[in-house]
């Protein structure tokens, strides 16, 4: 061979070699993110969380490899509030979405919101969400229009379509008054099914973990963001064939063997694709157990009610993080950490710039990597319900404000036909210690006047900032949704 020819091919081959190396740097310093969100699912719904009756070997697996957060917090226990909370790192009052958005809704996420998709596209991740969006059903507020690549999912819960339990056997005229329209199954903006039917719904958790491990092979050669938000355990339950039968939980369990095993299958897809060092995985829940619902609805295990509270059974949720080397295995963080603290965690890993408007949440880096004596970075975290600041936490203290909410104090539900809540009230100031009584059973406000004092300064900074309908104050902080 010439020479001349041979050096140039060594050079030639030289700098292949080192554009490869410099790829390869350069993306192993962009993780990919991968953030599981299940609905309704209960704080001991999970095996490493004390669920009973079936098994969820891969979540498990996930804790013993990464690190379980017992005191995680949702913003809201309600869907489209929660996921409002997790995508823009701001409690969801802030910028207006509150409760659960149904077709009637005529608002969702404004477009000037940052979504955590949209923090990362700054960075050259690609960015999809498979599942339940909830944040407006309208093209304007759907997923490909705030950041995300590729969406395949239900604009809102499953339960909002004609055969809804309240409904279901309703007379025509009730149907078109107070009924649901049919419910449509969306890929990208447009509908693929345009009315999900019983059947459909046996196959969502399936194909959206299919969706999710396609996703993750096609872009295994550059950074990404994975929201794999799944519908179930969402009331009405369905589960595909692969599981129907499995536990002896009944229909609840066999759902949620389902999630686990979607889990499990976008844990190999990661492995297989070599990503399993550069990847955080986050498993958790929009918020706790649709109680009423009975033997279709999970578990709080230790804590106070559950969905549509600001107890903790209702805003406490299961939370497993995984990235191995970086997470310590096998760990446990009780220090307060929450949805909000998901989005800045996630811009700090990414190199990402944070939206020049005002967010809540705060970096939990410290606690993700298990750093010695890290505490919580939340001087207070505000529990709100609606426009309702109805409690405040600080520390192992917690304080309710007079407020009305929703109880079961009778026989649950069956089968998927729920029970009747009944109005309860907070009469007055209560003051619990999460740490001594995590079931908020002892109010002791009576022993430390100086905590609630403290704590009554902290809510008057948040009535300030947020507003606060129960003192009918308007937060000087607070942005508007989107609107149509």
């Amino acid at each position: 061979m010439n020479r001349i020819l041979f050096l140039s091919c060594v050079v030639f081959f030289c700098s292949l070699v080192s554009s490869a190396v410099s790829a390869a740097e350069v993306r192993g310093t962009q993780p990919n993110v991968v953030i599981i969100f299940a609905d309704d699912l209960g704080y001991a719904d999970v095996g490493c969380f004390g669920a009973e009756g079936y098994q969820t070997p891969h979540i498990d697996k996930m804790a013993k490899e990464g690190r379980r957060f017992t005191s995680f917090y949702v913003s809201q226990a309600v869907c489209s509030a929660s996921r409002a909370s997790l995508l823009t790192g701001c409690y969801n009052t802030r910028i207006g979405i509150l409760g659960a958005l149904s077709h009637r809704s005529r608002h969702g996420i404004n477009k000037n919101e940052m979504t955590i998709a949209e923090l990362v596209k700054q960075a050259g991740y690609a960015t999809a969400i498979y599942g339940k969006w909830h944040l407006g059903h309208y093209q304007k507020f759907l997923p490909l229009q705030h950041g995300f690549d590729d969406y395949f999912g239900l604009p809102y819960s499953n339960d909002m379509w004609p055969y809804h339990p309240a409904y279901i056997n309703a007379s025509p005229e009730i149907k078109k008054k107070r009924g649901f329209p049919d419910l449509p199954l969306i890929s990208g903006n447009k509908a693929a099914i345009p009315a999900v039917t019983p059947e459909d719904q046996t196959h969502l958790t399936t194909w959206y973990t299919e969706h999710a491990v396609d996703f993750i092979n096609r872009n295994k050669q550059k950074p990404f963001l994975l929201y794999l938000a799944h519908s179930m355990p969402h009331v009405p339950l369905f589960v595909s064939s692969k599981f129907k039968g499995d536990t002896k939980r009944g229909l609840f369990g066999d759902v949620i063997e389902e999630i686990d095993w979607s889990v499990g299958q976008v844990l190999e897809a990661i492995k297989k694709n070599g990503l399993d060092d550069n990847t955080l995985v986050i498993f958790t829940s929009d918020n706790g157990p649709w109680l009423s619902y009975g033997n279709h609805a999970g578990s709080a295990g230790p804590f106070r009610e559950g969905k549509g509270t600001t107890w903790e059974g209702g805003v406490r949720e299961p939370c497993v993080m995984r990235w191995p080397d970086k997470i310590p295995a096998g760990t446990v963080c009780d220090e307060l950490a929450a949805t909000i603290d998901i989005f800045p965690t996630v811009a700090a890993i990414t190199a990402a710039a944070l939206p020049k408007h005002t967010i809540d949440g705060k970096d939990i880096r410290p606690l993700m990597f298990g750093e010695k004596n890290a505490k919580t970075p939340h001087d207070a975290y505000y529990y709100y319900y609606g426009r309702e600041l109805q409690a405040i936490r600080s520390g192992d203290w917690k304080l309710h404000f007079p407020h009305s909410y929703r109880s079961l104090t009778g026989e649950p539900g069956r089968d998927g036909k729920p029970a009747g809540y009944t109005q309860q009230k907070v009469k007055s100031l209560e003051l619990y210690n999460l740490k001594t009584d995590c079931g908020e059973t002892t109010n002791v406000i009576a022993d430390h006047p100086e905590i609630v004092a403290r704590l009554k300064k902290l809510a008057e900074h948040a009535r300030h900032d947020l507003g606060d309908s129960l003192t009918k104050q308007k937060g000087n902080g607070t942005r508007e949704p989107g609107h149509i």
